[in-house]
Formats: structure tokens, C-alpha cells, sequence
């Protein structure tokens, strides 16, 4: 998987899952893709639902924290690790 910041297949998955169509998402459409402490954390202006571009940060942060080699791409070893199943839990 290989992410670029505003990447445009996450933000069809985030508009995929606003099913209210109201630009936001609540923990409801997330499915329990992300905790509530999660979302608390990923939601700046603790309206309780995040913007595209409140969960395209959340989704860069996971990135980032599952590519410590810092080469762009997460490969099978990385998709393993605990951070690597955060962000997969994003992107199904």
C-alpha cells in the first residue's frame, strides 16, 4: 500500500462510509474501525465526527507509524505489525 497525502482512493473509502452523506463520519459509519478514544483523538473540534480531512489525518498519522522505514510503501512485514493492522482496520 502506498499513501500520498490527500490520496484520493482513501477519500472515495471515507465518502463510501459517510452514509448520510453530510461530509462527516460518526463512530456508527466507522464500524468500529477506530476507538472511541481514537476518534476523540482524531477530532479536533470534538463535535464527535470527523471530516474528510480529519480522517485523512488520522489515516496519514497510521501511515506514518507503520512505515518506520520510511519508504513510502507498507509491505507484508509492516501490514503485520500492530500499527500496520490500525491502519488496514481504516482502509477495508
Amino acid at each position: 500500500f502506498v499513501f500520498a497525502e490527500g490520496d484520493a482512493q482513501v477519500a472515495k473509502l471515507f465518502e463510501k462510509r459517510d452514509t448520510d452523506k453530510d461530509a462527516t463520519v460518526t463512530a456508527k459509519e466507522l464500524q468500529g474501525r477506530l476507538s472511541k478514544k481514537d476518534l476523540a483523538a482524531g477530532d479536533p473540534d470534538k463535535d464527535g465526527t470527523l471530516t474528510k480531512d480529519e480522517y485523512l489525518a488520522i489515516v496519514e498519522s497510521r501511515f506514518k507509524a507503520a512505515n518506520p522505514d520510511t519508504d513510502g510503501t507498507i509491505d507484508c512485514k509492516e501490514a503485520k505489525t500492530e500499527a500496520g493492522h490500525a491502519l488496514l482496520r481504516l482502509l477495508k
